[in-house]
């Protein structure tokens, strides 16, 4: 089992900027990847930021060249810088731990609880 906590949500104008942060613990051995996915009110949850254990990232096209995935794997922590934040990143952002086959993220079902991150105009 693998346990996710995220943190570092919250509200911010547009044009602003927000670090969250994903803690892993359990078996770390199931995070060989991690994932930032955003899911807002009435849509579907959406992958956003990826990386691999060895550092390799991936961005959705809405968070190129705004938003930095990063690792600590001393810590076990995954972090997502996202700057020039729009209203429209307004969601709930959750950490899932994952792998990656053939250069594409997958997610396993390891989910942490969610943290709000709210972007007024």
């Amino acid at each position: 089992q693998v346990q996710l906590v995220e943190s570092g949500g919250g509200l911010v104008q547009a044009g602003g900027s927000l670090r969250l942060s994903c803690a892993a613990s359990g078996s770390t051995g199931d995070t060989d990847a991690i994932g930032w996915y955003r899911q807002a009110p009435g849509k579907q949850r959406e992958l956003v930021a990826s990386i691999s254990s060895r550092g390799i990232t991936k961005y959705a096209d809405s968070a190129k060249g705004r938003f930095i995935i990063s690792r600590d794997n001393a810590k076990n922590t995954v972090r997502l810088q996202m700057n020039s934040l729009k209203p429209e990143d307004t969601a709930v952002y959750y950490c899932n731990a994952g792998f990656y086959l053939s250069g594409r993220y997958y997610q396993r079902a390891y989910w942490g609880q969610g943290t709000q991150v709210t972007v007024s105009s």
